[in-house]
């Protein structure tokens, strides 16, 4: 029997939502309109205040250098003047903490601004739907201050440009950016036999291995938790990047001021020698080894399935159906991890296509499918992204490099459903008279659209309460 191709199932399930007209446009193959959107390069973000890392983390050098230097300034007028003084101090040391916030949050809100308006506008809802997935999966968060002016540009210099390439080159772009590097404290990371570590040790100070990026690169971004890696890979992926790094400040030393805020490799910070991850032994030297050891992460067929499982949970259901699985963690070995081809057997998958409003939408799916539905305009203004915090979805916040769950029993309570319809009405109510509710329904849910959500639309007693009921109807609150 041949599968039938809804464009309801195309533009909610593997889209952001369906926009008025959009159903119609996708016409009678759903799939091929899906297929058409991995041809060419992944759109770009366009925005005022958008920066890149690098000059961003210039400026926040320049503010953290300021406030060393009024810092041992302070500490020294402290010693040797009375306390007006000292409190006089305080209160300029006071001004330059809190110029990164002020740096940084703008910054972020031009970013969050600038994705919403991609993907309210966008023709290609499927390829914002992966960057969405892809920057959940190399999940940073702004609950760190150093991250929160660099999110965005993860996303926009890292994650966009491979997006519709091979695996291997997105992994090492994601784990070459500040933003990843900074998240996981990777530019603390002192091989214990260094020539840093040697010279500390003659100091008497001890310098130390920082685990983080190598341990949330085997469970969460490759290999997954399951796989069978050990504590000793762990350690020893651990000495492999140390020397990962930032540049800033080493002009002095020889070292180009273009690279200041870029990764940067410190062959001084790097443990020497050989190091065996995953039953593989790398004997390579410097930044070579890391690269190395992250393109047979990338190879593994541990990776493949773990890919594999984060898709099909995404796009299918919570529980990932294992033949869906296998067929897209088959795809990525064998085309050693072509995503193009990768995504492809996602939609050649039956089960994505056989039961609609399988999975319930995150706040983040939720707002995303109000905006395009109702193709409410996004302003240069912190409220156009206020909603995405109310209903519990911080843009770039997950809290933790795991990233935001993907299951339903993580977002359906009855609080966060009770946010929803606050949030609905309250839109609606703002909205009244200006969208012919009754023509929307079917313009956006398809053949998802039930006769009990038209039947309860036809007796709305206003315009308002007509959009209320639609925008929290069972089959809108799904994918």
């Amino acid at each position: 029997m041949s599968l039938d191709y809804s464009p309801a199932i195309a533009a909610n399930r593997f889209g952001l939502g369906a926009k008025p007209g959009e159903l119609t446009a996708i016409g009678t193959d759903a799939r091929a309109w899906l297929d058409a959107q991995l041809h060419g390069a992944a759109p770009a973000v366009a925005g005022i205040g958008l920066r890149d890392s690098a000059s961003i983390l210039r400026e926040a050098g320049d503010v953290r250098r300021q406030l060393q230097a009024q810092r041992r300034a302070a500490s020294t007028d402290s010693a040797a003047t009375a306390v007006p003084s000292a409190s006089a101090s305080s209160g300029e040391l006071l001004a330059l903490v809190m110029r990164l916030p002020q740096l940084y949050r703008p910054i972020y809100s031009a970013e969050v601004q600038a994705r919403l308006r991609s993907a309210v506008a966008t023709d290609r809802p499927w390829i914002e739907r992966l960057v969405y997935f892809w920057s959940n999966h190399f999940a940073v968060s702004v609950d760190k201050l150093a991250v929160l002016g660099i999110a965005g540009s993860l996303e926009r210099e890292a994650i966009r440009p491979h997006l519709l390439g091979n695996f291997r080159d997105l992994l090492l772009a994601v784990e070459q950016h500040p933003a990843m590097l900074l998240y996981l404290d990777n530019q603390r990371s002192v091989g214990p036999n260094s020539l840093l570590a040697q010279r500390a040790a003659r100091r008497e100070r001890t310098l130390g291995l920082n685990e983080n990026l190598a341990r949330e690169i085997l469970e969460l971004h490759t290999l997954g938790v399951d796989a069978g890696y050990t504590q000793a890979d762990v350690t020893s992926f651990a000495k492999v990047l140390t020397g990962w790094s930032l540049g800033g400040g080493e002009v002095a030393r020889g070292v180009q001021a273009s690279t200041n805020g870029q990764f940067l490799f410190r062959p001084q910070l790097h443990e020497p020698g050989p190091q065996t991850v995953f039953h593989n032994r790398y004997a390579q030297s410097d930044q070579a080894q890391g690269r190395a050891v992250l393109a047979g992460l990338a190879r593994s067929s541990a990776t493949a399935h773990h890919i594999g499982v984060k898709l099909a949970r995404h796009f299918i259901a919570d529980d990932p159906p294992p033949a869906a699985v296998a067929r897209i963690a088959g795809a990525f070995e064998r085309s050693d991890g072509d995503l193009p081809q990768v995504y492809r057997a996602l939609l050649s998958c039956e089960e994505a296509w056989h039961q609609p409003l399988a999975k319930y939408k995150t706040p983040q799916d939720y707002l995303l499918s109000i905006f395009r539905g109702l193709q409410l305009p996004v302003a240069d203004a912190p409220r156009s992204i206020a909603g995405f915090e109310l209903l519990g979805q911080r843009q770039f916040g997950p809290g933790s490099p795991a990233g935001w769950p993907d299951r339903s029993d993580d977002w359906d309570g009855a609080s966060a459903l009770m946010k929803r319809i606050e949030f609905a009405d309250t839109l609606a109510q703002r909205l009244a008279g200006t969208r012919a509710v009754v023509d929307l329904g079917p313009q956006l849910l398809g053949a998802n659209y039930s006769d009990e959500t038209r039947s309860s639309l036809s007796h709305a007693a206003t315009d308002a309460q007509a959009l209320t009921l639609l925008l929290t109807a069972p089959e809108f609150l799904r994918r």
